[in-house]
């Protein structure tokens, strides 16, 4: 997994579509993700309904 220091208002770019970007608000970090409707995109707690946590996950603990 790759480990990035980014700050409010920054991006970075995933291939050639996807773009990650970051916000700091009021009530915490929000994060923006740009991505082809055929990428599916999961909130954590609701990937770990059906699928394990993912292994980069696990060995970030």
């Amino acid at each position: 997994m790759l480990s990035l220091g980014i700050k409010s208002g920054q991006y970075i770019v995933i291939g050639e579509n996807i773009v990650v970007k970051v916000e700091e608000s009021k009530m915490g970090i929000k994060v923006f993700v740009d991505a082809p409707k055929e990428v599916p995109i999961y909130r954590g707690e609701v990937w770990e309904k059906t699928h394990p946590v993912p292994e980069c996950i696990l060995a970030g603990k």
